[in-house]
């Protein structure tokens, strides 16, 4: 393949995760998916101890670099040093997920963007009104609202929700996503955010077209045999995602590479 196409190689090492991690958060940036500091996209790190990175608390997220990262344990307690202090409700929200022994759900995003919330204010949620929306059909989990999150006991409901799907929405607050590696969860965010943006521009322009049962599960079906067909320019798998982020990390290093240091 040509080297300026290259896909990225499965991160492996807590130095790898940490830069790819680091580039999720500027993408967040660069995308403006952002409200101020807050919002977490968290990641487990190899080893047998369920430790996982998180952004520095009161950091932007355009100042997110892999070494600034922090590294806590399920309790939310720092591990090893670090200047920085960490958001309790992001502890509790994604920790639910880190507790659990489940290799394939390495990694969590979540948003607090307009259109995410929008959709999480929603009674009906994501209508499947668009290509990537079909992606979400009767894969998509809901959370009712607690409040902010700060109580662990919450977080054996989170993990209940969610249940065997791969994103959620958090009713009156944002959207989740989760997923054994940086790419792949944040490739899946891209796709949510997006069929929420969609819903909420189309609403607003007249009375939504939405798909039947029949036809949203037959395109979520043909989307995903596409995504896992490598023959397609589909990167399933445990390569979910991968080339597009590799593109998007080609373009955030033309931009401004620092998030690497």
């Amino acid at each position: 393949m040509d080297a300026r196409i290259a896909e990225l190689s499965p991160a492996t090492t807590e130095r790898e995760i940490r830069i790819e991690l680091a580039a999720a958060y500027r993408l967040v940036e660069y995308f403006g998916w952002t409200e101020l500091i807050y919002g977490h996209l968290t990641a487990r790190v190899p080893g047998p101890d369920h430790h996982f990175l998180i952004n520095p608390y009161g950091l932007n997220y355009e100042e997110v670099t892999a070494s600034n990262l922090v590294k806590i344990d399920l309790e939310g307690n720092i591990v090893g040093d670090s200047p920085y202090p960490v958001n309790k409700a992001g502890f509790v929200i994604h920790s639910a997920v880190h507790m659990a022994d489940d290799s394939e759900n390495q990694v969590v995003m979540h948003t607090h963007t307009r259109a995410g919330m929008a959709i999480a204010a929603l009674e009906d949620g994501l209508l499947p009104i668009s290509m990537n929306a079909t992606m979400f059909h009767e894969r998509l989990s809901y959370h009712d609202y607690e409040g902010p999150s700060f109580y662990l006991d919450e977080r054996e409901r989170l993990l209940d929700s969610l249940g065997s799907n791969k994103a959620m929405v958090l009713r009156n607050h944002g959207l989740l996503t989760v997923g054994k590696t940086v790419p792949e969860a944040f490739m899946r965010l891209y796709r949510l955010e997006r069929s929420a943006q969609v819903q909420i521009d189309a609403a607003a322009a007249g009375k939504l077209r939405v798909l039947g049962d029949n036809i949203a599960a037959r395109s979520r079906d043909d989307v995903e045999s596409f995504i896992e067909d490598g023959t397609q320019g589909g990167s399933g798998g445990a390569d979910y995602g991968r080339m597009e982020f590799a593109a998007l990390m080609r373009k955030l290093d033309k931009i401004d590479p620092s998030y690497r240091d």
